[in-house]
């Protein structure tokens, strides 16, 4: 088939027979890279040569089924292509008692060979390794593949990539993962090069050891740009290809991050691929992408498809059925599979597809296997599995796509659930938070008595129920402060939805299991918190604790507001301090990575969470008192109303600016080509923006603007998008920068000089201070008055008023008392909610918008204590 496009056009390096086959031809060219230095080819020849001696002395002259343990290391890639190059046979596998159950005779240890001392079995002359199928279900069932079906699939994939002699590649994905051992044969038959690295796609130092060594291309299943989205786009400057295979991208996903690729300069190569066919079966052509978002592509090179009829699908849909020099042996399952010869050399992958315009387009599975993260699972297996263990249970992969369901009848213990998932995810290796169990009264049939495969596709997960470990106890404050299950251990508070309004309540109860949280701690997975807690030796607390800065803010800042309506001091400024709070936790909690269409659901899921209760509880009291008018009812006084301020139209004025401004970013980010720049240059465009936002609000001062200047969203957004850029500052330059812009903003803004140095000191402690020293005795009330802000600034228009001349001090604790009522009723309500409508349900894959409220500050009923400009 035709070759990808939409790379540079280099003449490309002549393939030999063999990848593995005289390394030296590329002499000093770098073939693996480590944090400790270079390997070149020619070196890593010698060292191959020398390790195949050595295993030749341990083997002697018969051939020898050889088990290694895969790791991106020198040690493993020499020991590898020694076991190839030698003719040998090789198992890859962590898995001790596969070795065992196929009678591996040699092992390689500590840079050793050692017999095990098991008879080799009998081997296929072609026979050279052995993988197990995409995603294993525990079974001793491997992919038999030769020497030519290496050579083809590493050769096809080096000519429809265009790889070159100076492509640099990174794993990014394991060796024993059909895909990530592709990368490495593909890359040393054109002479180029691997970076070799076990760090997590989401830890900085890989991508800084990536850049150090000219990373041109990385590999990924779906879950690794979830991941990435989640972390942050590396910065690869020399970045030429993206690939993608391990499962279904949705299309809109591939569409983004296509035109990210096209806006920064790299193609992405979306493929198609089992075990079975060694590696990938098929590409679609960078320049095809964006207009079939949907579609794998064409037949590797070698290769070819057809679509075979297969009963009740529509008429241009067929089962997939692959051929090619790169399609297995066959399977084994015991050792005596291990002599046998190849089978036939067509593949049917068990895919429903259709073929359009000469694209691949997989529409569904024929049979009852699941793709899961990039996992395939046999799931008739698995449910036979969880037989034999005592388990009478149905499985099917989530109708979503999000996870495999197992349905247990008539169990509804926690325990016994509990003991499902862990055989289930033993049986599969997936990861927990991908298992629904499900109690039911009966398994759902069909008519003939069958089990109902779609019903048990659809029902939702139940909820997990804590046992009194470290993990559950975790997993269950997770699940009630964020409304949602279950929540497993890969999930953090960012990937499950967490916001601003949960970050207070989650955070201080972590800090009292814990104790002192890592700033970065909602991005961290639960299992590394349950860590941590059971690491804990919990000794005497001290008198102080470390408070997060925007929590102390939002509280004080309520207090303070609350305080002055209530004429006990006259304390201003807060708000608009809390304007760049919100826009801190906005980038904080908000940017992840996701399609446009998922960004505008967060945005407006996040807005719902602050607009249905304050229209809820203003146009209450407008129906009561008739005191605002139909804009203030809705919000939209700013947009609509008075440029001037006029009272009590502009009460609520912070929450309208809140909204606004959370809204108009969302959006803005949501457009593709802005959440490309977005992930690219974080800082950048927050400080751009910041910048722009300021060119208004110093017109309006030079212009001596006649409208209301410190309440309306056009003139303080810069404050917003100010703290936006504090949240991303990752150095002290950036900080300064960020700095520098805030207080020329707060220069002379309100035209009080107090209120200006209240502001400043609040912007200074947020870009400079990530927590601050707190009575630990007052962590609690703090947290409370925290989380409650918004329902407290709601509230107390109606509370404090009947207190403010007759006892000041009685309307502020009153108002607040009020405030965390309803705080209090309002977030019980929306759990259960929640909970209700998604039948404890996980939480989305693509979390809600953070927005980010924080409590409004001053905006008081009386015309003579009007803010002044």
């Amino acid at each position: 088939m035709g070759e990808g496009t939409g790379s540079a056009q280099v003449e490309r390096t002549v393939l030999a027979t063999g990848f593995a086959v005289d390394l030296a031809r590329h002499g000093n060219r770098p073939a693996l890279h480590t944090p400790d230095g270079c390997v070149s080819h020619a070196a890593l020849a010698r060292r191959v040569e020398a390790a195949r001696a050595d295993l030749e002395a341990v083997a002697g002259p018969a051939r020898q089924l050889v088990r290694l343990r895969p790791s991106p290391t020198i040690d493993f890639v020499v020991a590898w292509l020694a076991s190839l190059t030698g003719g040998h046979a090789t198992l890859l596998t962590h898995n001790d008692g596969l070795a065992r159950a196929y009678t591996s005779s040699v092992e390689h240890d500590d840079r050793e060979w050692r017999p095990t001392g098991a008879p080799a079995p009998a081997l296929h002359p072609d026979l050279r390794l052995l993988l197990s199928t995409s995603g294993s279900t525990g079974s001793p069932k491997l992919v038999r593949l030769s020497q030519a079906n290496l050579d083809a699939n590493a050769a096809a994939i080096a000519s429809y990539l265009g790889l070159r002699s100076d492509d640099v590649a990174v794993t990014t994905l394991p060796l024993d993962y059909c895909y990530g051992l592709s990368v490495l044969h593909s890359h040393l038959a054109v002479g180029a090069s691997l970076v070799l690295d076990d760090r997590s796609v989401t830890d900085p130092g890989l991508w800084a050891h990536a850049r150090e060594r000219g990373v041109t291309s990385f590999a990924g299943v779906p879950h690794t740009f979830d991941l990435l989205g989640a972390a942050g786009w590396p910065e690869l400057p020399g970045l030429r290809q993206v690939t993608q295979a391990g499962g279904r991208m949705a299309p809109e996903r591939v569409s983004a991050l296509a035109t990210q690729g096209r806006l920064e300069g790299w193609d992405l190569f979306v493929m198609y691929g089992q075990t079975e066919a060694t590696a990938r079966m098929a590409y679609l052509p960078p320049d095809l992408t964006l207009d079939h978002p949907s579609a794998v592509g064409v037949a590797v090179p070698g290769g070819s498809f057809r679509l075979d009829p297969v009963e009740g699908t529509e008429p241009d849909v067929g089962e997939l059925v692959y051929s090619g020099p790169n399609v297995m042996m066959g399977y084994a399952e015991s050792p005596a599979d291990l002599g046998r010869g190849r089978g036939s050399d067509e593949l049917r992958t068990g895919d429903l597809a259709r073929i359009t315009d000469g694209l691949v387009e997989i529409v569904g599975r024929r049979s009852r296997f699941a793709k899961v993260f990039g996992e395939r699972i046999d799931l008739d297996r698995v449910q036979t599995l969880l037989g034999l263990g005592g388990h009478d249970v149905a499985c099917a992969e989530a109708a979503d796509g999000s996870g495999l369901v197992v349905a247990v009848p008539g169990r509804s213990d926690a325990m016994a659930l509990d003991e499902v998932r862990a055989a289930t995810a033993a049986d599969t290796r997936l990861p927990g938070h991908a298992i629904r169990v499900v109690p039911v009264d009966a398994l759902p049939r069909l008519a003939n008595g069958k089990v109902d495969h779609q019903a048990v596709a659809r029902l939702e997960p139940t909820e997990i129920v804590d046992h009194g470990t470290a993990a559950t106890s975790i997993v269950r404050l997770y699940e009630r402060i964020l409304g949602c299950g279950p929540v497993g251990p890969d999930d953090s508070f960012v990937s499950l939805g967490g916001d601003s309004l949960s970050y207070v309540e989650l955070s201080l109860h972590l800090e009292r299991r814990i104790g002192r949280l890592p700033a970065d701690w909602p991005r961290r997975s639960v299992e590394d918190l349950a860590t941590r807690l059971d690491q804990a030796d919990h000794p005497r607390r001290r008198g102080w604790a470390r408070l997060d800065t925007t929590i102390a803010l939002r509280a004080a800042a309520i207090v303070l507001i609350v305080g002055t309506h209530t004429n006990l001091w006259l304390l201003y400024g807060g708000a608009h301090v809390l304007l760049a709070v919100a826009g801190a936790n906005f980038a904080r909690f908000h940017l992840t990575d996701e399609t446009s269409r998922d960004r505008v659901r967060r945005v407006f899921r996040a807005t719902s969470r602050v607009v249905v209760p304050a229209v809820l509880w203003i146009g209450a009291v407008s129906l009561v008192t008739g005191d605002y008018p139909w804009r203030t009812v809705f919000l939209l006084n700013d947009v609509l109303g008075s440029r001037t301020w006029s009272e009590p139209a502009w009460h609520y004025w912070f929450v309208e600016v809140i909204v606004l401004l959370a809204v108009g970013a969302g959006l803005l980010l949501a457009i593709p080509r802005v959440m490309v720049l977005e992930r690219r240059h974080r800082f950048t465009l927050a400080a751009g923006l910041t910048a722009m936002a300021l060119v208004p609000r110093f017109w309006a001062t030079a212009t001596s603007y006649d409208g209301d200047l410190i309440h309306s969203s056009t003139f303080v957004a810069w404050l917003f998008l100010g703290g936006w850029a504090a949240s991303v500052a990752r150095n002290a330059p950036q900080r300064l920068l960020v700095t520098a812009l805030l207080l020329a903003g707060t220069y002379d803004f309100t035209g009080d000089h107090a209120r200006d140095l209240m502001i400043a000191a609040g912007v200074l402690l947020l870009v400079w201070v990530p927590a601050v020293p707190w009575p630990r005795i007052l962590v609690g009330v703090t947290g409370t008055l925290a989380s409650a802000s918004l329902y407290i600034y709601l509230t107390h228009w109606q509370v404090y008023p009947h207190f403010e001349n007759r006892w000041p001090l009685g309307g502020l604790l009153v108002s607040l008392a009020a405030g965390v009522l309803t705080w209090h009723l309002a977030g019980h309500r929306d759990r259960v909610w929640l909970w209700r409508r998604s039948g404890a349900a996980s939480c989305p894959s693509a979390p809600p918008a953070t927005l980010p409220v924080r409590p409004p500050h001053y905006a008081h009923h009386r015309t003579d204590r009007q803010e002044s400009r």
